[in-house]
């Protein structure tokens, strides 16, 4: 592997989230209080380079990244039903990650991280290149205003970036409510020469929802509004 491959060059002049509150309820401080120190890190405290992801989950397993984790309603369905991968989630809010980590321990699940900050800044300088199974970012900030769309998570630098950590055949799921950031999503993975359409031929390359992901309230409030979900699932070639 060249000098190329191992560093996708990445500039950001803006970033894709806001920073919110950071007071917790007492079972998210407990949470926290009891779990961080193990499961959790900020980005900025990570070590230089390369995460050492089999240390850090004992075990060599396929790894799924998980950017946006929320307030973890999903992310700790998907962990618990994926119980051979090594499930890394990225998020931003702090209440947020507690609550992933109060959820999972009810859930019992063993096969969880997490880190606090910004995932571009993971993905380029702690994520080795080729090395993801799948990268997912379920109904990420849409940011509907015009001269906010600069702001989306996914774009042309980003996805390139995505792309690169995947290892060939690793997937990059998406997931939105919002018509135009879906078409958005579509014609950047589309354009990004390291990805290919698992559902090129379905109509408008759209993939069929799957029954694995777990419906979300915010996701049944789409619905109840009237919009439409967007899948998109593009391979790594």
């Amino acid at each position: 592997m060249n000098a190329s491959d191992q560093q996708v060059p990445f500039r950001r002049t803006v970033v894709s989230y806001v920073q919110r509150g950071e007071r917790m309820t007492v079972g998210q401080q407990r949470a926290w209080d009891r779990h961080w120190s193990e499961l959790g890190s900020e980005v900025t405290a990570l070590p230089e380079g390369p995460l050492d992801l089999a240390a850090w989950f004992g075990r060599s397993a396929p790894a799924v990244l998980e950017i946006g984790s929320g307030m973890g309603e999903t992310t700790s369905q998907l962990v618990a039903a994926q119980p051979d991968a090594n499930y890394l989630a990225v998020e931003v809010y702090k209440p947020g990650l507690a609550q992933l980590m109060l959820r999972a321990e009810k859930l019992e699940v063993t096969n969880l991280r997490l880190l606090r900050g910004d995932a571009i800044v993971l993905l380029r300088d702690h994520i080795e290149p080729a090395s993801l199974a799948e990268v997912r970012i379920y109904f990420p900030d849409p940011w509907p205003k015009k001269r906010h769309h600069k702001r989306r998570l996914v774009q042309p630098d980003s996805v390139r970036l995505i792309a690169s950590r995947l290892a060939p055949g690793g997937v990059l799921h998406l997931a939105t409510d919002w018509e135009n950031y879906a078409e958005q999503m579509m014609e950047v993975c589309q354009a990004e020469p390291q990805l290919r359409n698992r559902y090129a031929d379905e109509p408008g390359g759209w993939a069929p929802r799957p029954e694995w992901r777990p419906v979300t309230k915010f996701e049944n409030r789409a619905h109840e509004e009237g919009r439409e979900i967007h899948d998109l699932i593009f391979e790594r070639i």
